[in-house]
């Protein structure tokens, strides 16, 4: 457990604002830490809880955002309705994948990504969608290095990668993700977001290897408000995170609501724990809801 206190933020200036690098360093100038939020583009009909939730982060003065789309691309019609409406707002991120894509269907993406002012990606090999198992093949892209070298090369946006406290589920260790982190950023990536884990200690871990391979850009520890718990068991399981046994033990015999208040008090004990380990800021998935995601960067001061 950790007492550290979260110093207040305060206002950028606009130059600051420009990417998330620079936003980083003018925190960490003055002793402040970063606060974001993803989003993912809504299904038909669910458009009102993205709005309001968009609103309510901006009223908080969220340093910058980030936009999420599916599996091989499969709703991004929607999140480049989402990114037209959110760039001219705020800095916005918007997620880049490349399983199944081309060359040049990529850079198309990317111009489009342009066009609705995002000047920064993060750049994801993603999932084969559902109905195409096989997509990894049959693109030309097959890794998250060679999108980054690819959009490096050709344009000038800011890169953002990923990093996995609990090991990429194709890696084998730590180290060698760390060493692909490396390799990253020698390729042209500025800054790094986490997959969603639940321990403090997977992130200090991974970011001592990273350290012992080279890594040196910041790494935003992403972080999911425990407010659901078959939502948690269910995201849990998709991205290869693995919930503390003592905590799962809690949610499966709390009701509803006893749920999300423990999940809520270990997920603001976590988000300060890292703030304290040394973590540039925090990433909070929203899921498109407000309240949550409010409430744990309350709970960890940086609100």
């Amino acid at each position: 457990m950790s007492d550290f206190v979260t110093p207040p933020r305060t206002p950028l200036n606009p130059e600051a604002k420009k990417s998330v690098f620079s936003l980083l360093k003018a925190r960490a100038a003055m002793g402040q830490k970063s606060l974001s939020f993803e989003f993912f583009p809504p299904r038909d009909g669910a458009e009102e809880g993205l709005w309001n939730t968009f609103d309510a982060v901006l009223g908080v003065n969220a340093d910058f955002i980030s936009v999420t789309y599916g599996a091989g691309g499969s709703n991004q019609a929607k999140s480049f309705e989402v990114l037209d409406r959110m760039a001219p707002e705020i800095l916005t991120v918007g997620h880049l994948t490349c399983i199944g894509a081309s060359r040049a269907s990529t850079l198309a993406t990317v111009k489009r990504f342009e066009q609705a002012g995002v000047r920064t990606v993060l750049a994801l090999r993603g999932d084969s969608p559902k109905d195409n198992p096989d997509a990894l093949a049959q693109g030309e892209l097959k890794t998250a290095l060679e999108l980054v070298e690819l959009v490096h090369a050709q344009t000038d946006l800011e890169i953002g990668v990923a990093a996995f406290p609990e090991v990429h589920p194709e890696s084998g260790s730590l180290d060698h993700d760390a060493k692909v982190l490396a390799m990253k950023q020698a390729a042209g990536a500025s800054f790094a977001v986490t997959q969603l884990f639940f321990g403090v200690e997977h992130y200090t871990q991974m970011l001592a290897a990273g350290a012992s391979a080279g890594v040196n850009i910041p790494v935003i520890p992403g972080l999911m408000p425990v407010s659901n718990a078959k939502q948690l068991l269910r995201m849990a399981a998709m991205s290869g995170a693995a919930v503390p046994a003592e905590l799962a033990a809690k949610l499966e015999h709390s009701d509803e609501a006893e749920a999300r208040a423990i999940g809520m008090e270990y997920t603001i004990q976590l988000g300060k724990d890292l703030l304290a380990a040394g973590a540039p800021g925090l990433h909070i998935f929203t899921l498109n809801k407000p309240e949550a995601a409010l409430e744990l960067a309350a709970g960890v001061g940086l609100i």
